[in-house]
Protein backbone atom coordinates (compact mmCIF):
# COMPACT_ATOMS: atom_id res chain seq x y z
CA UNK A 1 0.00 0.00 0.00
CA UNK A 2 3.14 2.59 -0.30
CA UNK A 3 1.92 3.14 -3.75
CA UNK A 4 -1.46 5.17 -2.19
CA UNK A 5 0.84 7.55 0.16
CA UNK A 6 1.76 9.63 -2.87
CA UNK A 7 -1.96 10.38 -4.01
CA UNK A 8 -3.46 13.17 -2.54
CA UNK A 9 -6.09 15.45 -3.62
CA UNK A 10 -3.95 18.82 -2.39
CA UNK A 11 -1.11 17.47 -4.81
CA UNK A 12 -3.40 16.54 -7.57
CA UNK A 13 -5.33 20.20 -7.32
CA UNK A 14 -1.58 21.72 -7.72
CA UNK A 15 -0.56 19.83 -10.53
CA UNK A 16 -4.02 20.91 -12.43
CA UNK A 17 -3.10 24.45 -11.63
CA UNK A 18 0.24 24.46 -12.40
CA UNK A 19 -1.01 22.67 -15.19
CA UNK A 20 -3.40 25.33 -16.74
CA UNK A 21 -1.26 28.26 -15.59
CA UNK A 22 1.57 27.11 -17.89
CA UNK A 23 -0.67 27.07 -21.05
CA UNK A 24 -1.56 29.72 -23.19
CA UNK A 25 -5.08 31.44 -23.49
CA UNK A 26 -6.08 29.37 -27.61
CA UNK A 27 -4.90 26.16 -25.78
CA UNK A 28 -7.02 26.25 -22.77
CA UNK A 29 -10.17 27.44 -25.10
CA UNK A 30 -9.62 24.76 -27.36
CA UNK A 31 -9.47 22.48 -23.80
CA UNK A 32 -12.90 23.83 -22.68
CA UNK A 33 -14.18 22.93 -26.28
CA UNK A 34 -12.95 19.38 -26.27
CA UNK A 35 -14.44 18.88 -22.68
CA UNK A 36 -17.76 20.32 -23.83
CA UNK A 37 -17.81 17.90 -26.56
CA UNK A 38 -17.36 14.86 -24.25
CA UNK A 39 -19.59 16.13 -21.81
CA UNK A 40 -22.54 16.44 -24.89
CA UNK A 41 -21.23 13.39 -26.70
CA UNK A 42 -21.30 11.20 -23.40
CA UNK A 43 -24.88 12.70 -22.07
CA UNK A 44 -25.98 12.19 -25.31
CA UNK A 45 -25.35 8.54 -25.44
CA UNK A 46 -26.45 7.79 -22.29
CA UNK A 47 -30.07 10.08 -22.99
CA UNK A 48 -30.55 7.52 -26.49
CA UNK A 49 -29.95 4.42 -24.48
CA UNK A 50 -32.74 4.83 -22.11
CA UNK A 51 -35.43 2.39 -23.16
CA UNK A 52 -38.83 4.00 -22.29
CA UNK A 53 -41.43 1.03 -20.99
CA UNK A 54 -43.68 0.14 -23.69
CA UNK A 55 -47.03 -0.87 -22.55
CA UNK A 56 -47.90 -4.82 -22.75
CA UNK A 57 -49.87 -5.47 -25.69
CA UNK A 58 -51.62 -8.65 -26.28
CA UNK A 59 -51.02 -10.05 -29.60
CA UNK A 60 -53.70 -12.33 -30.63
CA UNK A 61 -53.42 -15.17 -33.68
CA UNK A 62 -56.86 -16.27 -34.11
CA UNK A 63 -56.96 -20.02 -35.78
CA UNK A 64 -59.40 -21.15 -38.03
CA UNK A 65 -60.45 -24.84 -37.53
CA UNK A 66 -61.82 -27.09 -40.51
CA UNK A 67 -63.39 -30.05 -40.54
CA UNK A 68 -61.58 -33.17 -41.59
CA UNK A 69 -64.54 -34.55 -43.36
CA UNK A 70 -64.81 -31.00 -45.85
CA UNK A 71 -65.40 -31.88 -50.00
CA UNK A 72 -63.09 -30.25 -52.31
CA UNK A 73 -65.99 -28.39 -53.39
CA UNK A 74 -66.02 -26.41 -50.26
CA UNK A 75 -62.05 -26.27 -50.04
CA UNK A 76 -62.35 -24.75 -53.67
CA UNK A 77 -65.29 -21.99 -52.47
CA UNK A 78 -63.26 -20.94 -49.59
CA UNK A 79 -59.71 -20.53 -51.59
CA UNK A 80 -61.95 -18.49 -53.80
CA UNK A 81 -62.91 -16.35 -51.03
CA UNK A 82 -59.30 -15.98 -49.32
CA UNK A 83 -57.82 -15.50 -52.55
CA UNK A 84 -59.72 -12.36 -53.13
CA UNK A 85 -58.94 -11.07 -49.55
CA UNK A 86 -55.53 -11.88 -50.36
CA UNK A 87 -55.94 -9.88 -53.77
CA UNK A 88 -57.14 -6.51 -51.56
CA UNK A 89 -54.16 -7.14 -49.32
CA UNK A 90 -51.71 -7.83 -51.85
CA UNK A 91 -52.88 -4.10 -53.73
CA UNK A 92 -52.48 -2.27 -50.75
CA UNK A 93 -49.20 -3.33 -50.01
CA UNK A 94 -48.18 -2.85 -53.69
CA UNK A 95 -49.93 0.64 -53.02
CA UNK A 96 -47.90 1.42 -49.81
CA UNK A 97 -44.71 -0.16 -51.22
CA UNK A 98 -45.39 2.39 -54.27
CA UNK A 99 -45.86 5.48 -52.10
CA UNK A 100 -42.14 4.54 -50.27
CA UNK A 101 -40.60 4.20 -53.72
CA UNK A 102 -41.52 7.64 -54.56
CA UNK A 103 -40.34 9.33 -51.59
CA UNK A 104 -37.01 7.35 -51.59
CA UNK A 105 -36.79 8.28 -55.56
CA UNK A 106 -37.77 12.26 -54.45
CA UNK A 107 -35.35 12.26 -51.80
CA UNK A 108 -32.76 10.55 -54.62
CA UNK A 109 -33.19 13.41 -57.15
CA UNK A 110 -32.97 15.86 -54.46
CA UNK A 111 -29.87 14.36 -53.46
CA UNK A 112 -28.49 13.94 -57.16
CA UNK A 113 -29.53 17.33 -58.07
CA UNK A 114 -27.01 18.59 -55.30
CA UNK A 115 -24.20 16.65 -57.16
CA UNK A 116 -24.55 13.66 -54.30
Amino acid sequence: MKFLQYLSPKQAFRDVRTYVTTRRPHQLGFMGVALALTYVMIMGVIYESRIPPKPYHRDIIYVQNWRLDRTDAQIIAQQKIDSAAKAKQDAELKRLQDERKAEFKKVNDGLKAWGI
